[in-house]
């Protein structure tokens, strides 16, 4: 935490810290995208934590499957990382990609529980994790 020194107090070093001065040393975009991150990752627990049991009592899939899914899931994000990484150094336009990232997020939300077969919630699920990958 940063301190700040008391009036008078200067040789002494003695500090307080003051929790509206250290807040407000922030951009509000900071806020904005901290804000959307968190509520992001809120929903993505919320529908990833059922998702397996969704697969498998409602779609019907193995438990091999929900292993497969999640495992291209998980490695889709991973090397999405690495070129949309690429990507934001070469354009230089980092807000473009961060929105462009949660956006897809954004949109597959509502396809996990209207997904109709094992197919269309493995492409909602790729597509959720390109979009993790682009805006992180």
């Amino acid at each position: 935490m940063a301190g700040f020194l008391l009036s008078g107090d200067e040789g002494e070093g003695v500090t307080t810290t003051t929790p509206n001065a250290e807040r407000a040393g922030l951009p509000r975009g900071i806020w904005v995208l901290g804000f959307v991150s968190m509520l992001m990752d809120i929903s993505s627990e919320m529908i990833h934590a059922l998702l397996p049991i969704y697969l498998v009592t409602v779609l019907g899939a193995s438990t091999l499957t929900v292993g497969f899914i999640e495992g291209i899931a998980e490695a889709t994000a991973s090397i999405t990382k690495i070129f949309s990484g690429a990507l934001s150094d070469w354009l230089g336009r980092r807000k473009l990609l961060a929105a462009l990232g949660y956006g897809l997020a954004a949109v597959t939300k509502p396809l996990f529980p209207l997904a109709p077969s094992v197919g269309w919630l493995v492409a909602a699920r790729f597509i959720d994790r390109v979009g993790k990958g682009i805006r992180g």
